[in-house]
Parts: structure tokens; C-alpha cells; sequence
């Protein structure tokens, strides 16, 4: 299965290289897309420097910081456009361990959509504070209740979808950034009638570097999950598929 791992990159520089060296590691048969929104510290000439190196690494150049969800929507654009079955979101800051990549792989060829879940038997956030845990997982419980997404983490950012999956949404309607647009796919992926697993993972904090995180994309995700409830949102019709969506859960596996 041809795949595409999509990671992108603000002011990642220290992080890139030995990211890439890793995912390789356990990934060798995967390409990697870098979609890097100009940053300051240099990461998009880096990662220019690491595509001259290897083949494997292609880098997609924006012109400022734009978003989340648009850097994802433009690397699946650029994974239908160049033909790959399967297409990854990953962050560039190794809260995504690479080691997980052969449970993804494995799982997506029975799967639409994988998703790494931190709350399945298995998954773990073992170095948040308690304000952090309370934030993420109220907001899946609300998402959940509100939309009846038959998830246990939708605002998982570690995922692989299959390319039937993304040609299936109008990607140029996805507008949401942060946790919004991770409890916006898989709404509309259940919606769609796809089938669904969750493997576990441990999420950690990023190493070095300063988080993403911020209160506009709490109060984004909220503000989507409540529109969407009372169909302010537009959602197109599930046309590819007609039969319910099939939500699984894959065991632990042990990792070596």
C-alpha cells in the first residue's frame, strides 16, 4: 500500500531530522510530506535539505501560518493528487511515537479510517496535568454526546485514512483547525458510513519546542460540536456509502 505521512511543521527545526530518522526506522516503505507554513527558524529549508537527501521526503511550502486543518487539507489534496492509498496525520514534535506506525499500517488494511486513541485499553497521557486531561477529555465526552460520534478519541490527532475516505469528503468545505477539524473528520467519516478503528497509543508532551496549544482552539472545538448539533454546519450527503459505521477496537500490541 503506497502511503503518505503528512507532518506539519511551524518552527520544528530541532525536532524534523531525528523525527524523519525515526519514522523510517520503523516506516521505510513510507513516504513523508512536510508542510511547513514558512517558518522562522528555518525548518522548511531543512526539510529542502533532508528531500535532496532522500527521496522519500517531499516538502510543500506555504506562505505563512495558516492553519492546522488547511496544512492537512492541502497534504491530502496532495495524496489523492499523487496517487497513495493511505495517507497518515502525524505531528512533527514526537508526541506521535513513531513506533506505532506498523499498528497503523497493519490495521488500515482492514480499516477506513485508524485512529491512534488515548482512551482505549492501552492508550495513556502519562505526563499531563490534570487541567490538560480534564480539557481533552471532557471535550471528547461532549463531542460524543452531542454528535453521537461512536469514538472514544475524536480529537486524536495521530490517524491514517484510506484514500476512498478522503476522496469521499469535499475537502475545500473542511474549515476547522485544531481539535475542531480532528472532531470534524471523523464526524463526517462516521457519517459516511466508514469503518472506524482505534488502536491505543501513549501520548506524550513534546520534547522540545513550544505547544500549539491554545484557548482559540478549545473554544473552536466547542463552538463546531454545538453548531454542528443543531445542523448549522453543512454536511454533504453520505453518497459513497450507505451502510452504518462500524467502530472497532484493536488491542494492545507490545512494542520491542
Amino acid at each position: 500500500m503506497k502511503t503518505l505521512i503528512i507532518i506539519p511543521t511551524y518552527n520544528e527545526y530541532e525536532n524534523l531530522r531525528p523525527l524523519l530518522d525515526t519514522i523510517f526506522s520503523y516506516a521505510p516503505g513510507c513516504d513523508v510530506l512536510v508542510v511547513d507554513d514558512n517558518s522562522p527558524d528555518g525548518t522548511g529549508q531543512l526539510a529542502d535539505q533532508i528531500h535532496e537527501e532522500d527521496s522519500r521526503v517531499h516538502v510543500l511550502h506555504r506562505a505563512g501560518k495558516l492553519g492546522l486543518g488547511t496544512a492537512y487539507v492541502a497534504g491530502f489534496k496532495y495524496s489523492i493528487e499523487h496517487n497513495y492509498d493511505a495517507a497518515f496525520e502525524m505531528d512533527a514534535d514526537f508526541s506521535h511515537d513513531p513506533k506505532y506506525l506498523p499498528d497503523f499500517l497493519k490495521a488500515i488494511e482492514s480499516a477506513d479510517l485508524v485512529i491512534g486513541s488515548r482512551y482505549i485499553p492501552g492508550g495513556s497521557t502519562p505526563n499531563w496535568s490534570f487541567s490538560r486531561r480534564c480539557i481533552s477529555g471532557c471535550g471528547n465526552i461532549f463531542a460524543r454526546f452531542m454528535l453521537g460520534i461512536r469514538v472514544h478519541d475524536c480529537t486524536a490527532g495521530f490517524r491514517c485514512y484510506r484514500r476512498e475516505v478522503l476522496e469521499s469528503i469535499d475537502l475545500d468545505t473542511v474549515q476547522s483547525q485544531g481539535y475542531a477539524f480532528q472532531i470534524e473528520l471523523a464526524y463526517r467519516v462516521m457519517k459516511q458510513g466508514f469503518q472506524i478503528t482505534e488502536i491505543p497509543i501513549t501520548f506524550m508532551d513534546r520534547r522540545v519546542g513550544q505547544s500549539k496549544m491554545s484557548r482559540k482552539i478549545v473554544i473552536e472545538a466547542f463552538t463546531y460540536v454545538t453548531r454542528a448539533r443543531f445542523g448549522l454546519v453543512p454536511m454533504p450527503s453520505p453518497a459513497m456509502r450507505k451502510q452504518s459505521a462500524r467502530i472497532e477496537e484493536v488491542s494492545t500490541v507490545a512494542h520491542k
